[in-house]
């Protein structure tokens, strides 16, 4: 079901999967293509919150920076869906509810009912506005580059991966599972002929 006559497929997996560079390589060869395409950023890069934690290390991660993330995860991809005829999102609303149950203590007063809160809403809301999720299950070098936004979360690639793997596993949203040691070249041919198998774009 596209949201307002715009396909959206979503570039899953764990920290330093690639998904974000398959993102922008996807957006460009469709666009290449002559498809209407653009693409979402990853939230927790523009999150003032996350900036805080993780590059000034001003606390930890706690509810209401995941709650602003996951705000982000459902308005941004709906505001840029806009006028397009195809979205290519880094990450989904259950990429944040996976790892904010890793990452928040759970006991915490509220903490359990708001996270239960939001996963019901992401299930509901996911199979009407998602097309397919394109999983990644490449592990990359976590401090390749420098990237420092993926300091507190070196530790859980694993746990994380397999988090957040069941998480869009559960939404009602067909989940394709990419191969790994793919070049990018590889993974944009790979993703194109799954999702026009499915009819979701005619390249």
């Amino acid at each position: 079901m596209p949201v307002r006559d715009c396909r959206v497929i979503a570039v899953e997996g764990t920290q330093a999967a690639g998904k974000t560079t398959l993102v922008h390589a996807l957006t460009a060869h469709l666009r290449e293509q002559g498809t209407n395409v653009t693409c979402t950023g990853e939230p927790a890069r523009s999150s003032p919150f996350m900036e805080e934690i993780v590059l000034h290390g001003k606390g930890n991660f706690d509810l209401p920076a995941e709650i602003d993330l996951l705000g982000q995860q459902l308005s941004i991809p709906l505001r840029t869906a806009r006028n397009h005829q195809m979205l290519i999102t880094d990450k989904t609303p259950m990429n944040v509810i996976a790892l904010a149950r890793l990452v928040l203590d759970g006991s915490e007063p509220g903490t359990g009912a708001v996270l239960a809160a939001a996963e019901s809403l992401c299930r509901a809301w996911m199979p009407m506005a998602y097309d397919a999720i394109v999983y990644c299950r490449d592990r990359y070098d976590q401090k390749a580059g420098g990237d420092r936004m993926r300091e507190k979360v070196l530790a859980i690639q694993d746990e994380a991966d397999e988090a957040i793997f069941e998480a869009c596993r559960a939404v009602n949203v067909p989940l394709l599972e990419m191969p790994t040691g793919l070049s990018v070249a590889e993974r944009v041919q790979w993703t194109v002929a799954r999702v026009g198998e499915m009819g979701l774009t005619a390249v």
